[in-house]
């Protein structure tokens, strides 16, 4: 036993810790390495540095981040922590659940887990070769799903990840369902054991875990009656099931020796409408929610007017596209109630994707209305890079955007979506950034955030520059070192 002699503190919230030198352990642990030490902490005053290793809380390895909160949401713990001299020390804590202010270098405490299926829509495989390594990667991390809000298959998990999930009651988890059909799951996602996965929901059903779903819908393959069948199937979980949203196949241009899938056109895009629709009117009959929903992109390929706001059940399925174009309408209306023209002048652009291009321009509309010492060019961009059937502003890259607006009239500013670039920087897909665009184009770029106000007061006045925004576009499903693409 090594000693380093008992020395007793109080923190700053009057929390007695304890902190002693002990043995070496004879089975070795790689444990958990800290990145940093918040100041004033708890950790700090017990003299937590960054290079430490924790390797156990209460007696037990830590598998990741949900263990080391689970363990450390308790009045009292004891950690030992291996020291960059190689000494570990015991640190008896009495806490009163406030967080310890320790970060580690890796913040899921483990490897991510890369998805075990060959789904016959997956956009990953249908990326052109050459890009950055984090762009090929597929995760399938049940865990994401609660840090990030990631839609998961249930193919890579174990009864024991079920196990964890009830017994620290995360929730809710996201589903990549599909269809309910096992068979065709199996066939959907190549995987055998597809199907049998499904079983997992009921568990988590029986345990009141709250969960949401996803379908990605591909015709012929699982619409019609097979949609049919997955929407009743699903609507047997509610309330634990709180929202299921059904988004159309994205294809590119890269799907050579890939399933043959094709795209929704106005016709079936319709049809699916309808059919949802008729569900929703069911369900929110028998539960007072309207459960299905159909993404803002079968809408617009339709032709037809967005749902009312009251039909998205609290925007709850925001992230996967389902919503976005109306509470944009919304915000944007909001933003506008109560301002009266200010009288300046300005021309400037917008881009965006063929896609949404038809609403903003309505929306811009509203806009100069209200401030006709506006001119707004709006210029929808042809996704070369993918393939024109990819007609969303979330995967346009630099180098088209740069190719269509060379010599067009672009004011003295032009306006682009966050969606268009990486999540907390300033990179397209392309690798192509910001600050090139801007040397290209001879013009400033301002990246605008999601919101309606957002929209209006960048039109108004040049956004402030307050850095890489962070964003969760459904086209980019992501990850802590990838985007993972379902739509």
């Amino acid at each position: 036993m090594i000693r380093k002699g008992e020395q007793r503190r109080r923190n700053r919230s009057g929390c007695g810790t304890e902190r002693k030198g002990i043995r070496f352990m004879s089975k070795e642990i790689t444990g958990h390495k800290i990145a940093s030490v918040d100041p004033g902490s708890i950790a700090e005053e017990l003299e937590l540095e960054p290079g430490d290793v924790l390797l156990t809380i209460n007696g037990q390895e830590l598998e990741d981040i949900f263990d080391y909160e689970y363990y450390v949401d308790s009045p009292s713990l004891l950690m030992v922590v291996r020291k960059a001299n190689g000494e570990e020390w015991e640190l008896d804590i009495e806490n009163e659940y406030e967080d310890l202010g320790i970060t580690f270098e890796n913040g899921l405490m483990s490897d991510y887990r890369s998805c075990s299926n060959q789904c016959i829509f997956c956009f990953i495989d249908q990326m052109p070769p050459g890009m950055r390594e984090t762009l090929y990667f597929k995760d399938d991390d049940s865990r994401l799903s609660f840090l990030q809000g990631n839609y998961i298959t249930l193919t890579n998990m174990k009864e024991k990840d079920i196990d964890r999930i009830i017994r620290f009651h995360l929730s809710p988890i996201n589903i990549s369902v599909h269809t309910t059909n096992p068979e065709l799951r199996c066939r959907m996602l190549h995987n055998r054991f597809a199907g049998k996965a499904l079983s997992m929901m009921d568990r988590l059903y029986e345990a009141g875990t709250p969960m949401n779903g996803q379908i990605v819908l591909c015709p012929g393959i699982n619409d019609g009656e097979e949609l049919e069948r997955t929407i009743g199937d699903l609507s047997r979980y509610i309330p634990c099931m709180e929202s299921l949203s059904v988004v159309p196949v994205g294809l590119t241009k890269y799907r050579e020796g890939l399933y043959p899938l094709e795209l929704f056109d106005q016709e079936t895009a319709g049809r699916a409408i309808d059919q949802i629709e008729r569900w929703q009117k069911k369900i929110y009959a028998e539960h007072g929610i309207h459960f299905v929903h159909a993404s803002d992109e079968f809408y617009l390929l339709a032709g037809r007017p967005l749902p009312e706001e009251e039909r998205y059940d609290g925007y709850i399925q925001l992230e996967n596209g389902v919503g976005m174009t109306r509470l944009l309408a919304e915000e944007i209306k909001a933003a506008l109630e109560d301002m009266e023209d200010d009288g300046k002048e300005e021309e400037i652009s917008i881009a965006t994707g063929l896609l949404p291009a038809a609403f903003i321009k309505e929306y811009i509309g509203w806009v100069t209305d209200r401030f006709p010492g506006r001119k707004v060019h709006l210029y929808p961009i042809v996704n070369e890079f993918f393939g024109e059937k990819i007609t969303v502003a979330g995967l346009l890259t630099g180098q088209d955007i740069l190719k269509q607006l060379k010599g067009k009239k672009l004011g003295s500013r032009l306006l682009l979506p966050v969606s268009c670039f990486r999540s907390g920087e300033e990179v397209f897909l392309d690798d192509m950034t910001r600050s090139e665009l801007e040397k290209a184009l001879q013009v400033p770029v301002n990246i605008v955030k999601s919101s309606g106000c957002d929209f209006v007061n960048a039109i108004l006045a040049p956004v402030e520059d307050e850095g890489p925004a962070e964003h969760s576009p459904y086209e980019l499903e992501k990850g802590n070192e990838s985007e993972s693409y379902d739509s």
